[in-house]
């Protein structure tokens, strides 16, 4: 893959001042796969029989057979479960196989979704919600405190290889920002993934702790005078129990005289 060397943006002829320049921010990373020794060609993989028996009884049979690349997600998502956190670069060849698809039609998926990763993650990987909503709602301070207080950078894992920080793009709980979800690989091939909405510093550090210490932690909204997505202390607009029955005027009634 050619990589275009970066230049400078141009206003009107003057090179743009460094003001004028937005840091670039990818949810994945560098895109190239780079062979390691914990990730490369060579190392053979493939599915438990646990998980052939989930893509043969369950799987598969929900598309026909010339349309096996619609089990390309699913079958992503398995390999990742199996694999505790992320999917090595011979389980897309043999997803692939399975499918009977071209592999780079299995890279393309795996680059573009935020939810699969292609190197190792920690037991727990907290991925903050990146776009509009979030970011206006204070998600980019929180994001710059909690890699100071676990001292790691952006994609990077804790050194007791527990937990690993990303980015996210939008989770789907706009009125409810900032955002995250944990995604929880601590006992594979078990899995969840858990939305924490309503965020606060101290409710963020909250969190750190009990994934530390082990204990459950809170899901969904973090505000007490929240319930899901509804407003924030209660209802403001529509205070009646039963909402009143539809108007309908009295087709008996007759007509009102012209004056």
């Amino acid at each position: 893959m050619w990589k275009l060397p970066f230049r400078t943006p141009l206003v009107r002829g003057v090179a743009a001042t460094s003001s004028l320049v937005t840091p670039s921010r990818a949810i994945h990373g560098e895109m190239r796969h780079t062979n390691t020794d914990t990730d490369n060609t060579r190392i053979p993989w493939d599915f438990t029989t646990a998980s052939y028996e989930k893509i043969h009884n369950e799987i598969l049979p929900k598309f026909p057979r010339g349309k096996r690349i619609s089990a390309t997600i699913p079958l992503l998502h398995l390999a990742q479960q199996q694999q505790g956190g992320y999917i090595p670069v011979t389980a897309m060849y043999k997803i692939a196989k399975i499918c009977e698809v071209p592999p780079m039609h299995v890279f393309e998926t795996v680059t573009f979704y935020s939810m699969f990763n292609r190197h190792p993650v920690g037991k727990y990987h907290i991925q903050f919600c990146r776009t509009t909503p979030c970011m206006l709602c204070g998600s980019d301070d929180l994001m710059e405190k909690t890699k100071a207080y676990l001292n790691i950078d952006m994609h990077g894992t804790t050194a007791d290889g527990l937990i690993t920080m990303g980015e996210s793009e939008c989770l789907g709980a706009c009125v409810n920002a900032p955002m995250l979800v944990v995604s929880d690989y601590s006992n594979p091939p078990h899995y969840s993934y858990d939305y924490l909405e309503d965020l606060t510093w101290e409710s963020l550090k909250q969190l750190i702790e009990d994934l530390r210490s082990g204990k459950p932690y809170k899901k969904g909204p973090q505000r007490p005078d929240r319930k899901v997505s509804m407003p924030a202390g209660g209802r403001t607009s529509i205070f009646f129990k039963e909402p009143p029955a539809p108007y309908c005027r009295d087709i008996d009634a007759k007509p009102e005289e012209k004056k």
